[in-house]
């Protein structure tokens, strides 16, 4: 498989700071480090936009997706709350993360933390179609928890959103 080429280039701010790396070589995202000065605090239930350091161009006919840390959300609420962002490949300002505190107690972030994975991905050239009427499918208009154990049930009429 062909590398896709991704120009990036380091802010003076983030002279000392690693580009994205892959933690292993199975890796699909790359990590983000924060370029913040010293240390930020973020408070339980308060969002930040911490920056990273780095702009990108993304080639046409791909995008790069910003998305949480596991271990970051699993060990103290931390998630990304538009998650995936979306990198379109005609952004060609600094990479910034909209990082959310859901747990209970402060969380500090330094400068040079992982804070989120990068993945780039194709998308899909498309073309909408105008049709009076689609195919039916075993689904159908079934929405939310339909496919699932105690599934929530919509009368007709009602909107399952």
């Amino acid at each position: 498989m062909q590398p896709v080429r991704v120009q990036i280039a380091r802010r003076s701010e983030a002279e000392d700071l690693p580009f994205p790396t892959r933690a292993t070589s199975g890796a699909s995202g790359f990590d983000l480090p924060a370029a913040v000065d010293g240390e930020w605090s973020i408070a339980p239930g308060a969002r930040v936009l911490v920056p990273t350091g780095f702009s990108i161009a993304v080639p046409s006919g791909y995008e790069a997706q910003v998305r949480p840390r596991s271990g970051l959300a699993l060990k103290h609420g931390i998630v990304i709350p538009n998650a995936p962002g979306t990198i379109d490949s005609d952004y060609r300002g600094e990479l910034k993360v909209i990082l959310l505190n859901t747990g209970d107690a402060e969380f500090r972030v330094r400068r040079g933390d992982r804070i989120a994975q990068l993945v780039v991905c194709p998308v899909a050239s498309v073309e909408w179609q105008a049709v009076a009427d689609l195919d039916e499918t075993p689904r159908g208009s079934g929405g939310f928890g339909h496919t699932g154990q105690g599934a929530l049930s919509v009368s007709e009429g009602e909107s399952d959103e």
